[in-house]
């Protein structure tokens, strides 16, 4: 099995930039509807933004190749796994 290094890398830099800029726009998305009227809308616009974005993003890798595409979504679990670890509580304390 050959494995594609550069489609490789690409994925994970490509990923790791856009789910960064997905859990910043949750974080964003998230405080600014906690202090509006109608939340729910605006983490509904918020959502179907990030989504669309991560989704489009993930097609266009998609095209580079099963190397490219598989490094895209690990690097989305990778970044998910930072953020929920810096966005939990510190113990003993809500």
């Amino acid at each position: 099995m050959n494995i594609d290094w550069g489609a490789l890398t690409l994925g994970l830099g490509i990923g790791a930039g856009v789910s960064t800029l997905f859990f910043a726009g949750l974080a964003f998305g998230m405080r600014f509807a906690l202090g509006a009227a109608r939340p729910a809308a605006i983490l509904l616009f918020s959502a179907s933004l990030r989504i669309a974005l991560l989704l489009g993003v993930g097609v266009l890798v998609a095209q580079m190749g099963a190397w490219a595409f598989c490094s895209y979504a690990l690097s989305f679990l990778l970044v998910r796994f930072v953020a929920i670890t810096f966005a939990r509580p510190a113990k003993g304390g809500v």
